[in-house]
Protein backbone atom coordinates (compact mmCIF):
# COMPACT_ATOMS: atom_id res chain seq x y z
CA UNK A 1 0.00 0.00 0.00
CA UNK A 2 2.91 2.32 0.90
CA UNK A 3 4.59 1.56 -2.43
CA UNK A 4 1.38 2.31 -4.31
CA UNK A 5 1.03 5.65 -2.49
CA UNK A 6 4.61 6.62 -3.34
CA UNK A 7 4.08 5.69 -7.01
CA UNK A 8 0.91 7.79 -7.24
CA UNK A 9 2.70 10.73 -5.58
CA UNK A 10 5.58 10.46 -8.03
CA UNK A 11 3.22 10.37 -11.02
CA UNK A 12 1.33 13.40 -9.71
CA UNK A 13 4.58 15.32 -9.28
CA UNK A 14 5.70 14.43 -12.80
CA UNK A 15 2.37 15.53 -14.21
CA UNK A 16 2.65 18.82 -12.37
CA UNK A 17 6.07 19.42 -13.85
CA UNK A 18 4.74 18.71 -17.36
CA UNK A 19 1.81 21.10 -16.86
CA UNK A 20 4.18 23.73 -15.50
CA UNK A 21 6.46 23.28 -18.46
CA UNK A 22 3.56 23.64 -20.86
CA UNK A 23 2.34 26.70 -19.05
CA UNK A 24 5.71 28.44 -18.85
CA UNK A 25 7.12 27.49 -22.29
CA UNK A 26 7.00 30.53 -24.60
CA UNK A 27 4.95 30.14 -27.80
CA UNK A 28 6.84 29.54 -31.02
CA UNK A 29 7.76 32.82 -32.68
CA UNK A 30 5.94 33.42 -35.97
CA UNK A 31 8.03 33.19 -39.11
CA UNK A 32 9.20 36.55 -40.42
CA UNK A 33 10.75 38.06 -43.51
CA UNK A 34 14.54 38.38 -43.25
CA UNK A 35 17.10 40.03 -45.50
CA UNK A 36 20.00 37.96 -46.83
CA UNK A 37 23.26 39.46 -48.07
CA UNK A 38 26.28 37.86 -49.67
CA UNK A 39 24.21 35.25 -51.48
CA UNK A 40 26.42 35.06 -54.60
CA UNK A 41 27.01 36.76 -57.93
CA UNK A 42 24.84 39.86 -58.07
CA UNK A 43 25.85 42.18 -60.95
CA UNK A 44 23.03 44.71 -60.40
CA UNK A 45 23.06 44.80 -56.59
CA UNK A 46 19.61 43.34 -56.08
CA UNK A 47 18.40 42.93 -52.52
CA UNK A 48 17.15 39.56 -51.27
CA UNK A 49 14.46 38.91 -48.66
CA UNK A 50 13.57 35.40 -47.58
CA UNK A 51 10.51 33.85 -45.96
CA UNK A 52 10.98 30.42 -44.37
CA UNK A 53 7.80 29.14 -42.67
CA UNK A 54 7.97 27.43 -39.30
CA UNK A 55 6.68 24.19 -40.85
CA UNK A 56 9.18 24.22 -43.71
CA UNK A 57 9.34 20.85 -45.47
CA UNK A 58 12.36 18.56 -45.11
CA UNK A 59 13.34 19.14 -48.77
CA UNK A 60 11.35 22.28 -49.43
CA UNK A 61 10.30 23.59 -52.81
CA UNK A 62 11.25 27.20 -53.62
CA UNK A 63 9.06 29.98 -54.98
CA UNK A 64 10.59 33.21 -56.31
CA UNK A 65 8.02 36.05 -56.04
CA UNK A 66 8.98 39.11 -58.12
CA UNK A 67 7.50 42.57 -57.49
CA UNK A 68 6.10 45.23 -59.83
CA UNK A 69 7.73 48.56 -60.82
CA UNK A 70 8.00 50.98 -57.85
CA UNK A 71 7.63 47.99 -55.52
CA UNK A 72 10.00 45.96 -53.38
CA UNK A 73 10.37 42.46 -52.03
CA UNK A 74 8.91 43.41 -48.62
CA UNK A 75 5.98 45.19 -50.32
CA UNK A 76 5.23 42.11 -52.43
CA UNK A 77 5.50 39.96 -49.29
CA UNK A 78 2.94 42.03 -47.41
CA UNK A 79 0.66 42.71 -50.39
CA UNK A 80 0.21 39.15 -51.70
CA UNK A 81 -0.86 35.79 -50.30
CA UNK A 82 2.26 33.80 -51.14
CA UNK A 83 3.71 33.87 -47.59
CA UNK A 84 0.46 32.66 -46.01
CA UNK A 85 0.33 29.88 -48.60
CA UNK A 86 3.93 28.98 -47.69
CA UNK A 87 2.78 28.68 -44.07
CA UNK A 88 0.13 26.22 -45.20
CA UNK A 89 2.23 24.10 -47.56
CA UNK A 90 5.82 24.39 -46.29
CA UNK A 91 7.67 25.92 -49.25
CA UNK A 92 10.21 28.77 -49.08
CA UNK A 93 9.63 32.14 -50.75
CA UNK A 94 12.40 34.38 -52.13
CA UNK A 95 11.48 38.06 -52.63
CA UNK A 96 14.04 39.90 -54.82
CA UNK A 97 14.09 43.72 -54.84
CA UNK A 98 15.21 45.84 -57.79
CA UNK A 99 17.39 48.79 -56.73
CA UNK A 100 17.58 50.91 -59.91
CA UNK A 101 15.52 54.09 -60.35
CA UNK A 102 11.84 53.21 -60.66
CA UNK A 103 12.45 49.78 -59.06
CA UNK A 104 11.72 47.92 -62.31
CA UNK A 105 13.56 44.73 -63.21
CA UNK A 106 15.75 44.53 -66.31
CA UNK A 107 13.76 42.58 -68.90
CA UNK A 108 15.04 44.61 -71.86
CA UNK A 109 18.82 44.47 -72.20
CA UNK A 110 20.68 41.89 -74.31
CA UNK A 111 22.41 40.72 -71.13
CA UNK A 112 19.11 40.03 -69.37
CA UNK A 113 17.76 38.00 -72.29
CA UNK A 114 20.58 35.45 -72.39
CA UNK A 115 21.48 32.49 -70.18
CA UNK A 116 24.17 33.66 -67.74
CA UNK A 117 24.36 36.90 -69.73
CA UNK A 118 24.36 39.18 -66.70
CA UNK A 119 22.04 41.73 -65.09
CA UNK A 120 19.07 40.92 -62.84
CA UNK A 121 18.42 37.30 -63.89
CA UNK A 122 21.91 36.28 -62.74
CA UNK A 123 21.35 37.81 -59.30
CA UNK A 124 17.96 36.14 -58.89
CA UNK A 125 19.37 32.73 -59.84
CA UNK A 126 22.17 33.28 -57.29
CA UNK A 127 19.47 33.71 -54.66
CA UNK A 128 17.87 30.44 -55.75
CA UNK A 129 21.14 28.53 -55.58
CA UNK A 130 21.92 29.99 -52.15
CA UNK A 131 18.58 28.75 -50.78
CA UNK A 132 18.92 25.37 -52.47
CA UNK A 133 22.22 24.77 -50.68
CA UNK A 134 21.42 26.45 -47.36
CA UNK A 135 18.07 24.70 -46.85
CA UNK A 136 18.62 21.40 -48.67
CA UNK A 137 15.84 22.40 -51.07
CA UNK A 138 14.39 20.19 -53.79
CA UNK A 139 16.16 21.49 -56.91
CA UNK A 140 13.52 19.88 -59.13
CA UNK A 141 10.78 22.03 -57.56
CA UNK A 142 11.78 25.66 -58.07
CA UNK A 143 9.11 28.05 -59.36
CA UNK A 144 8.72 31.74 -60.16
CA UNK A 145 5.82 34.17 -60.18
CA UNK A 146 5.49 37.92 -60.50
CA UNK A 147 3.28 40.88 -61.35
CA UNK A 148 3.83 43.53 -64.05
CA UNK A 149 7.62 43.99 -64.15
CA UNK A 150 7.76 40.78 -62.10
CA UNK A 151 5.44 39.07 -64.61
CA UNK A 152 7.81 40.08 -67.38
CA UNK A 153 10.75 38.78 -65.32
CA UNK A 154 8.89 35.49 -64.88
CA UNK A 155 8.92 35.09 -68.67
CA UNK A 156 12.60 36.07 -68.81
CA UNK A 157 13.68 33.61 -66.12
CA UNK A 158 11.81 30.72 -67.75
CA UNK A 159 13.49 31.55 -71.07
CA UNK A 160 16.99 32.09 -69.65
CA UNK A 161 16.99 29.28 -67.09
CA UNK A 162 14.79 26.34 -68.15
CA UNK A 163 17.25 24.16 -66.22
CA UNK A 164 16.48 25.97 -62.96
CA UNK A 165 12.73 26.64 -63.00
CA UNK A 166 10.03 23.97 -63.22
CA UNK A 167 7.14 26.37 -63.93
CA UNK A 168 6.10 30.00 -63.80
CA UNK A 169 2.96 32.10 -63.29
CA UNK A 170 3.07 35.54 -64.92
CA UNK A 171 0.53 38.17 -63.85
CA UNK A 172 0.14 41.08 -66.30
CA UNK A 173 3.37 40.33 -68.13
CA UNK A 174 4.52 40.26 -71.75
CA UNK A 175 6.19 37.51 -73.81
CA UNK A 176 9.88 36.75 -73.41
CA UNK A 177 11.96 39.37 -75.29
CA UNK A 178 8.91 41.49 -76.19
CA UNK A 179 10.42 44.34 -74.13
CA UNK A 180 13.86 43.97 -75.74
CA UNK A 181 15.72 47.22 -76.48
CA UNK A 182 19.19 48.00 -77.81
CA UNK A 183 19.43 51.73 -77.02
CA UNK A 184 19.85 51.41 -73.27
CA UNK A 185 16.21 52.17 -72.56
CA UNK A 186 14.35 49.88 -70.17
CA UNK A 187 10.88 50.70 -71.57
CA UNK A 188 9.45 49.41 -74.85
CA UNK A 189 6.30 51.39 -75.68
CA UNK A 190 5.33 49.26 -78.68
CA UNK A 191 5.31 46.11 -76.55
CA UNK A 192 3.54 47.82 -73.65
CA UNK A 193 0.80 49.01 -76.03
CA UNK A 194 0.28 45.53 -77.47
CA UNK A 195 1.68 46.49 -80.87
CA UNK A 196 4.37 43.79 -81.07
CA UNK A 197 2.98 40.74 -82.84
CA UNK A 198 4.94 37.76 -84.10
CA UNK A 199 4.22 34.28 -85.36
CA UNK A 200 4.29 31.49 -82.77
CA UNK A 201 7.51 30.21 -84.36
CA UNK A 202 9.18 33.62 -84.08
CA UNK A 203 8.18 33.95 -80.43
CA UNK A 204 9.33 30.41 -79.68
CA UNK A 205 12.67 30.98 -81.42
CA UNK A 206 13.35 33.93 -79.11
CA UNK A 207 12.97 31.66 -76.08
CA UNK A 208 15.07 28.89 -77.60
CA UNK A 209 17.74 31.39 -78.61
CA UNK A 210 18.24 32.51 -75.01
CA UNK A 211 20.02 29.27 -74.14
CA UNK A 212 21.50 27.79 -77.31
CA UNK A 213 22.11 24.07 -77.13
CA UNK A 214 19.67 23.43 -74.29
CA UNK A 215 17.68 20.26 -75.00
CA UNK A 216 16.00 19.53 -71.67
CA UNK A 217 12.40 19.93 -70.56
CA UNK A 218 10.82 23.37 -70.74
CA UNK A 219 9.05 24.99 -67.77
CA UNK A 220 5.26 25.02 -67.72
CA UNK A 221 3.65 28.46 -67.92
CA UNK A 222 0.52 30.00 -66.42
CA UNK A 223 -0.47 33.37 -67.95
CA UNK A 224 -2.84 35.92 -66.34
CA UNK A 225 -4.15 39.17 -67.84
CA UNK A 226 -7.03 41.60 -67.41
CA UNK A 227 -8.94 42.61 -70.52
CA UNK A 228 -8.88 46.31 -69.54
CA UNK A 229 -5.16 46.56 -68.75
CA UNK A 230 -3.96 49.96 -70.04
CA UNK A 231 -0.35 49.63 -68.84
CA UNK A 232 0.64 46.35 -70.49
CA UNK A 233 -2.24 45.96 -72.90
CA UNK A 234 -4.31 42.83 -73.33
CA UNK A 235 -2.95 41.72 -76.75
CA UNK A 236 0.18 40.64 -74.86
CA UNK A 237 -1.94 37.87 -73.36
CA UNK A 238 -2.53 36.20 -76.73
CA UNK A 239 1.07 36.78 -77.85
CA UNK A 240 2.27 35.03 -74.68
CA UNK A 241 -0.01 32.08 -75.42
CA UNK A 242 1.44 31.90 -78.95
CA UNK A 243 4.97 31.90 -77.55
CA UNK A 244 4.69 29.27 -74.84
CA UNK A 245 2.49 26.86 -76.81
CA UNK A 246 5.16 26.96 -79.52
CA UNK A 247 7.93 26.40 -76.98
CA UNK A 248 6.09 23.29 -75.79
CA UNK A 249 5.17 22.16 -79.32
CA UNK A 250 1.42 22.13 -78.62
CA UNK A 251 -1.52 23.61 -80.49
CA UNK A 252 -2.85 27.10 -79.83
CA UNK A 253 -6.33 25.59 -79.79
CA UNK A 254 -7.33 24.96 -76.15
CA UNK A 255 -8.09 21.39 -75.13
CA UNK A 256 -9.99 22.63 -72.07
CA UNK A 257 -11.97 25.79 -71.31
CA UNK A 258 -13.90 26.73 -68.17
CA UNK A 259 -14.90 29.66 -65.98
CA UNK A 260 -13.70 28.98 -62.41
CA UNK A 261 -15.10 32.38 -61.40
CA UNK A 262 -17.73 34.60 -62.98
CA UNK A 263 -15.34 36.88 -64.87
CA UNK A 264 -12.52 34.38 -65.46
CA UNK A 265 -12.00 32.41 -68.65
CA UNK A 266 -9.41 29.67 -68.21
CA UNK A 267 -7.94 27.76 -71.14
CA UNK A 268 -5.43 24.91 -71.14
CA UNK A 269 -3.16 23.87 -73.98
CA UNK A 270 -1.56 20.49 -74.65
CA UNK A 271 -3.26 18.81 -71.68
CA UNK A 272 -6.63 19.24 -69.99
CA UNK A 273 -5.21 18.50 -66.53
CA UNK A 274 -4.37 20.92 -63.74
CA UNK A 275 -0.67 21.00 -64.61
CA UNK A 276 -0.97 21.53 -68.36
CA UNK A 277 2.09 22.73 -70.31
CA UNK A 278 0.36 26.11 -70.76
CA UNK A 279 -2.60 27.52 -68.86
CA UNK A 280 -4.06 30.98 -69.47
CA UNK A 281 -6.60 32.95 -67.45
CA UNK A 282 -8.30 36.02 -68.91
CA UNK A 283 -10.02 38.31 -66.37
CA UNK A 284 -12.92 40.23 -67.91
CA UNK A 285 -13.22 43.92 -67.01
CA UNK A 286 -10.07 44.07 -64.86
CA UNK A 287 -7.14 46.42 -65.44
CA UNK A 288 -3.51 46.45 -64.30
CA UNK A 289 -4.16 45.19 -60.77
CA UNK A 290 -3.33 41.48 -60.58
CA UNK A 291 -2.99 39.24 -58.61
CA UNK A 292 -6.30 39.76 -56.85
CA UNK A 293 -7.49 37.67 -53.90
CA UNK A 294 -7.50 33.93 -54.62
CA UNK A 295 -5.27 34.13 -57.67
CA UNK A 296 -2.09 33.31 -55.77
CA UNK A 297 -3.71 30.07 -54.60
CA UNK A 298 -4.44 29.18 -58.23
CA UNK A 299 -0.78 29.72 -59.10
CA UNK A 300 0.26 27.47 -56.20
CA UNK A 301 -2.23 24.85 -57.43
CA UNK A 302 -0.77 25.05 -60.95
CA UNK A 303 2.75 24.55 -59.55
CA UNK A 304 1.62 21.52 -57.55
CA UNK A 305 2.71 23.11 -54.27
CA UNK A 306 -0.69 22.54 -52.64
CA UNK A 307 0.03 18.89 -51.98
CA UNK A 308 -0.70 17.57 -55.47
CA UNK A 309 1.90 15.84 -57.59
CA UNK A 310 2.56 17.65 -60.87
CA UNK A 311 2.07 15.67 -64.04
CA UNK A 312 5.46 15.13 -65.74
CA UNK A 313 5.86 17.49 -68.67
CA UNK A 314 6.81 15.92 -71.98
CA UNK A 315 8.04 18.44 -74.54
CA UNK A 316 7.17 17.17 -78.03
CA UNK A 317 9.58 17.60 -80.92
CA UNK A 318 8.90 21.12 -82.20
CA UNK A 319 8.77 20.01 -85.82
CA UNK A 320 5.63 17.95 -85.22
CA UNK A 321 2.59 19.68 -86.68
CA UNK A 322 0.00 20.05 -83.89
CA UNK A 323 -3.39 18.50 -84.46
CA UNK A 324 -6.10 21.13 -84.56
CA UNK A 325 -9.67 20.06 -83.91
CA UNK A 326 -11.81 21.38 -86.76
CA UNK A 327 -14.61 23.77 -85.91
CA UNK A 328 -17.91 21.86 -86.03
CA UNK A 329 -20.24 22.78 -88.85
CA UNK A 330 -23.26 24.37 -87.20
CA UNK A 331 -26.12 26.30 -88.74
CA UNK A 332 -26.16 29.54 -86.74
CA UNK A 333 -29.47 30.36 -85.09
CA UNK A 334 -30.54 33.25 -82.90
CA UNK A 335 -33.95 34.32 -81.69
CA UNK A 336 -35.07 37.66 -83.17
CA UNK A 337 -34.18 40.68 -81.04
CA UNK A 338 -32.58 38.49 -78.39
CA UNK A 339 -29.02 39.82 -78.19
CA UNK A 340 -27.11 42.70 -76.66
CA UNK A 341 -23.58 43.78 -77.60
CA UNK A 342 -21.16 45.62 -75.33
CA UNK A 343 -18.20 47.12 -77.21
CA UNK A 344 -15.32 48.78 -75.32
CA UNK A 345 -12.07 50.22 -76.67
CA UNK A 346 -8.61 51.10 -75.38
CA UNK A 347 -6.93 53.43 -77.89
CA UNK A 348 -3.51 54.93 -78.48
CA UNK A 349 -2.07 57.14 -81.22
CA UNK A 350 -2.08 54.56 -84.04
CA UNK A 351 -4.11 51.64 -82.77
CA UNK A 352 -6.55 50.17 -80.29
CA UNK A 353 -7.82 47.00 -78.69
CA UNK A 354 -11.52 46.21 -78.63
CA UNK A 355 -13.38 43.94 -76.21
CA UNK A 356 -16.75 42.69 -77.46
CA UNK A 357 -19.32 40.88 -75.32
CA UNK A 358 -22.36 39.19 -76.90
CA UNK A 359 -25.18 38.55 -74.41
CA UNK A 360 -28.05 36.17 -75.21
CA UNK A 361 -31.08 38.02 -73.84
CA UNK A 362 -33.60 35.57 -75.28
CA UNK A 363 -35.04 32.30 -74.08
CA UNK A 364 -33.42 29.97 -76.63
CA UNK A 365 -29.78 28.89 -76.91
CA UNK A 366 -27.54 30.25 -79.64
CA UNK A 367 -25.69 27.40 -81.31
CA UNK A 368 -22.94 28.88 -83.43
CA UNK A 369 -22.70 32.62 -84.01
CA UNK A 370 -21.57 35.24 -86.49
CA UNK A 371 -21.53 38.90 -85.49
CA UNK A 372 -21.49 41.44 -88.32
CA UNK A 373 -20.55 45.11 -87.89
CA UNK A 374 -18.87 47.91 -89.81
CA UNK A 375 -15.58 49.41 -88.68
CA UNK A 376 -15.09 53.15 -89.27
CA UNK A 377 -12.87 54.14 -92.19
CA UNK A 378 -9.16 53.61 -91.56
CA UNK A 379 -9.57 50.92 -88.89
CA UNK A 380 -7.88 47.62 -89.77
CA UNK A 381 -7.90 44.43 -87.68
CA UNK A 382 -4.43 42.93 -87.13
CA UNK A 383 -5.16 40.10 -84.69
CA UNK A 384 -8.08 38.58 -82.77
CA UNK A 385 -8.72 36.20 -79.89
CA UNK A 386 -11.71 33.99 -79.09
CA UNK A 387 -13.05 34.63 -82.62
CA UNK A 388 -12.00 34.78 -86.26
CA UNK A 389 -12.60 38.08 -88.05
CA UNK A 390 -12.72 38.75 -91.78
CA UNK A 391 -12.11 40.83 -93.77
CA UNK A 392 -9.68 43.13 -91.94
CA UNK A 393 -11.67 46.34 -92.48
CA UNK A 394 -14.99 47.81 -93.53
CA UNK A 395 -17.95 45.49 -93.01
CA UNK A 396 -16.48 42.62 -91.00
CA UNK A 397 -17.81 39.38 -89.58
CA UNK A 398 -16.61 37.79 -86.34
CA UNK A 399 -17.22 34.03 -86.07
CA UNK A 400 -17.02 31.78 -83.07
CA UNK A 401 -14.13 29.39 -82.63
CA UNK A 402 -14.65 25.73 -81.82
CA UNK A 403 -14.95 26.13 -78.04
CA UNK A 404 -17.34 29.10 -77.64
CA UNK A 405 -20.11 28.65 -80.21
CA UNK A 406 -22.88 28.02 -77.69
CA UNK A 407 -24.49 30.89 -75.76
CA UNK A 408 -27.11 29.76 -73.29
CA UNK A 409 -30.05 32.05 -72.43
CA UNK A 410 -28.87 34.67 -69.98
CA UNK A 411 -25.21 33.94 -70.76
CA UNK A 412 -22.59 35.75 -72.82
CA UNK A 413 -19.35 35.24 -74.69
CA UNK A 414 -16.46 37.63 -75.12
CA UNK A 415 -13.93 38.11 -77.89
CA UNK A 416 -11.45 40.82 -78.71
CA UNK A 417 -9.16 42.15 -81.39
CA UNK A 418 -6.32 44.54 -81.98
CA UNK A 419 -6.49 47.05 -84.84
CA UNK A 420 -4.69 50.02 -86.32
CA UNK A 421 -6.36 53.31 -87.18
CA UNK A 422 -5.59 56.46 -89.17
CA UNK A 423 -7.28 58.88 -86.79
CA UNK A 424 -10.88 57.72 -86.43
CA UNK A 425 -11.33 55.88 -83.12
CA UNK A 426 -15.10 55.66 -83.33
CA UNK A 427 -17.13 52.56 -82.51
CA UNK A 428 -19.41 50.56 -84.83
CA UNK A 429 -22.97 51.86 -84.58
CA UNK A 430 -24.86 48.59 -85.16
CA UNK A 431 -24.39 44.83 -84.79
CA UNK A 432 -26.26 41.84 -86.19
CA UNK A 433 -26.04 38.39 -84.66
CA UNK A 434 -26.76 35.65 -87.21
CA UNK A 435 -28.57 38.27 -89.28
CA UNK A 436 -30.65 39.67 -86.42
CA UNK A 437 -30.20 43.20 -85.08
CA UNK A 438 -28.85 43.43 -81.53
CA UNK A 439 -29.28 46.18 -78.98
CA UNK A 440 -26.10 48.05 -78.03
CA UNK A 441 -25.18 48.52 -74.37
Amino acid sequence: MRIRTRLLSALAAAAALVVAGLTLAPPAAPASLTEVTGFGTNPTNLRMHLYVPNNVAARPPILVAVHYCTGSGPAFYSGTEFASLADRYGFIVIYPSATRSGSCFDVSSPQALRHDGGSDPVGIVSMVRYVQQRYNADTARTYVTGASSGGMMTNVLLGDYPDVFKAGAAFMGVPFACFATTDGSSWNSACANGQVTKTPQQWGDLVRGAYPGYTGARPRMQIWHGTEDTTLRYPNFQESIKQWTNVHGVSQTPVFTDQPQANWTRTRYGDAGGQAPVEAVSIQGVGHSLPLSGMAAEAIRFFGLNGTTPTPTVTPTPTVTPTVTPTPTVTPTAPAGACRVTYTMQTWNTGFTASVTIANTGSSAVNGWTLAFTLPSGQTVTSAWNATISPAGGQVTARNVNYNGAIAPGSSVNFGFQAGHTGDTGKPSAFTLNGTNCSVA
